[in-house]
């Protein structure tokens, strides 16, 4: 299933709202949509969200519930091993 790190850039004047929102309907993730882990930085601005979808239509759907609040940066990533298997073709370690 494809993991999506994705970069929520919290607008200026609306983390208070966000945190209302969520509190109130929770994360509001379609079908297919699977949240795995976030972080935030310090000064509350920017959060670092690990998501898994087999749909991009799902992913869409759940940022539409969010995008008056936060800009959005979608960064598909692998694991590190499946990396190292991509650059070495497979080769075995040494």
């Amino acid at each position: 299933m494809p993991t999506y790190l994705i970069i929520e850039h919290f607008r200026a004047g609306k983390v208070r709202e966000l945190y209302r929102r969520f509190d109130e309907r929770g994360r509001m993730l379609p079908p297919g949509l699977h949240y795995l882990d976030s972080w935030i930085n310090e000064s509350v601005t920017t959060c670092y969200q690990l998501m898994e979808s087999d749909s991009r239509e799902a992913l869409e759907e759940w940022m539409d519930h969010w995008k008056d609040l936060v800009d959005f940066e979608v960064v598909p990533v692998i694991s590190s091993a499946r990396a190292r298997e991509k650059a070495l073709g497979g080769a075995a370690k040494k």
